[in-house]
């Protein structure tokens, strides 16, 4: 008489499990549940970083390129690098207030500029003093909501290091060095620098250009031969007997 009653007590003791194991379940639906949105969310954070990443970076570019047609405009370069001259491109106020809410200060960021240089410059009476030329909302660069961007840019002007006139407010060897910062959405700060010089290098060709490296050198090199007027093109052979190129 007591097996039976063993056996029911077995069965009985087996009551709930079900719901334990569907709890368990749910907290770990719950959890991966969780994380796919955490994962979603951090995904599309980092979509957007880049984004704006680039699109800051894309807008300082621009402003040197700005920068550039304004120094088209300029016959006498020290009146830059005395503060005489300012690019057609500058705000209202030097206290902007960026789509974002945050408010900068161009004095402060112009200050900081200047500290950053000075700490790394070598060359002494030669280094570099730079002057607020261009600044601005992205989106007034080609006239008033032309432009789709709350980008700010920001571009300062400052005489060639490598003159040896002890003098960084006179421009002798017409090379400038240009520097342009950009603040765009989400804090993202993209900053390009580069060096204008004038430029007298073919008959066809006067003004300035932005120096921008070796390769664009080289392309000069090859087209010269078309672009000069009366410029002859010659085709060589490769000699078998002396191994070197004979004209034809």
């Amino acid at each position: 008489m007591s097996t039976p009653s063993t056996i029911t007590g077995r069965a009985g003791s087996d009551r709930g499990s079900a719901l334990v194991i569907a709890l368990i379940a749910t907290v770990l639906l719950t959890s991966l549940g969780v994380g796919l949105v955490l994962l979603t969310n951090t995904e599309g954070a980092i979509a957007s970083n880049y984004r704006a990443g680039n699109e800051t970076l894309y807008a300082a570019d621009a402003a040197v390129e700005r920068v550039v047609q304004d120094l088209l405009l300029v016959p006498r370069w020290n009146d830059i690098l005395t503060g005489t001259v300012q690019s057609g491109f500058v705000d209202s106020t030097l206290t902007p207030t960026l789509k974002s809410g945050q408010s900068i200060s161009l004095t402060a960021m112009t200050a900081d500029v200047q500290a950053q240089s000075d700490a790394t410059a070598p060359w002494v009476a030669n280094n570099p003093v730079w002057r607020l030329f261009a600044y601005g909302p992205m989106s007034n660069m080609l006239g008033a909501g032309t432009i789709q961007s709350d980008t700010y840019v920001v571009v300062w002007l400052a005489d060639d290091p490598s003159e040896t006139d002890d003098d960084p407010s006179a421009d002798t060897n017409g090379v400038l060095t240009l520097f342009a910062q950009a603040i765009g959405h989400y804090g993202s700060i993209r900053s390009v620098e580069v060096t204008v010089a004038k430029t007298d290098s073919t008959q066809i060709e006067r003004g300035q250009i932005a120096q921008r490296g070796q390769e664009e050198l080289n392309q000069r090199a090859r087209k010269a031969a078309v672009e000069l007027p009366g410029k002859q093109l010659t085709a060589s052979d490769l000699s078998v007997l002396s191994g070197g190129m004979v004209a034809r």
